[in-house]
């Protein structure tokens, strides 16, 4: 069989699986099972495919049309140029948290926090992109940490980025330029209306507070003044409709300088915040 037939067939499926983009993930997973990259495929789809890649290709399309992230199938993620490793025990990484690190990079540091910092892909992006500069990264989750470990050593940041399996504020010591978190936003009982892929497959404790999706904000905020430098910027991605409310834990929490930053949809996706240079705490 070809490879234009079997991908027919797959997209097929997967549209009866009501899979979203069930022609893009159809093709991001027969690159994956011939091997090559995803750029290229419309070049093989006229040859014959192996039965083996054939019976390979097959599975990965019955686990997709389970719901299962592509990320997860093939273990890996594009995120701001650079590939990361993927798996169950950590978020996927969306390119809405990208406004995150454009946000982050709009001002030089020599010293990141990331607290809650899954696959690595905030604080490793940050690092790579910020020359000379050095972080730690914080999950409670130690199979998280492990990943993150990993994408260090694989991006050759493993002497630059530090990774402590920690609850939020516990261990970290020492002070920060910046600090930046993706945290856990969703409500509890928004958890039900979610997408399968993201309900049923990513982390809940990397989703939810099992509260009112403000709980990691009041944590952070709390601890985030102590261990910024005089001038120092504190970053968050939040969920739809926390503006309001996370920028008033901000202020209560003492920053001076609080913002809101959109995504490209025009919604909130970032609130940025900064200690006032003359005042430490």
């Amino acid at each position: 069989m070809t490879g234009s037939a079997l991908l027919v067939a797959a997209v097929r499926r997967l549209g009866e699986a009501g899979v979203p983009d069930a022609a893009l993930d159809a093709r991001r997973l027969l690159a994956h099972a011939l091997g090559i990259a995803p750029d290229r495929l419309t070049l093989h789809l006229p040859e014959a495919v192996p039965d083996a890649v054939a019976a390979a290709y097959e599975a990965l399309i019955s686990r997709r049309a389970a719901r299962e992230p592509v990320a997860q199938i093939t273990g890996r993620r594009m995120f701001y140029g650079r590939e990361f490793l993927v798996t169950a025990d950590v978020l996927d990484p969306r390119p809405e948290t990208e406004v995150l690190i454009e946000a982050a990079l709009a001002a030089p540091f020599e010293t990141v926090l990331d607290l809650g910092t899954g696959s690595g892909c905030i604080l490793l992006t940050l690092l790579a992109e910020m020359e000379g500069s050095r972080g730690v990264g914080t999950d409670v989750s130690g199979p998280a940490c492990d990943v993150a470990e990993e994408n260090a050593r694989r991006l050759g940041m493993g002497d630059r980025a530090r990774i402590v399996h920690t609850d939020w504020w516990a261990g970290v010591t020492g002070s920060f330029d910046l600090i930046v978190s993706n945290p856990p936003y969703i409500a509890a009982a928004e958890m039900a209306g979610l997408e399968p892929e993201v309900r049923e497959w990513e982390p809940r404790g990397a989703l939810t507070d099992e509260a009112d999706g403000l709980g990691a904000y009041r944590t952070i905020l709390s601890g985030a003044p102590q261990r910024l430098v005089p001038g120092g910027r504190l970053i968050l991605e939040i969920g739809a409709g926390q503006g309001a409310a996370v920028v008033d834990l901000a202020h209560r929490a003492g920053f001076t300088e609080v913002r809101r930053i959109r995504d490209l949809d025009g919604r909130d996706r970032v609130i940025g915040a900064e200690v006032a240079p003359d005042v430490p705490f």
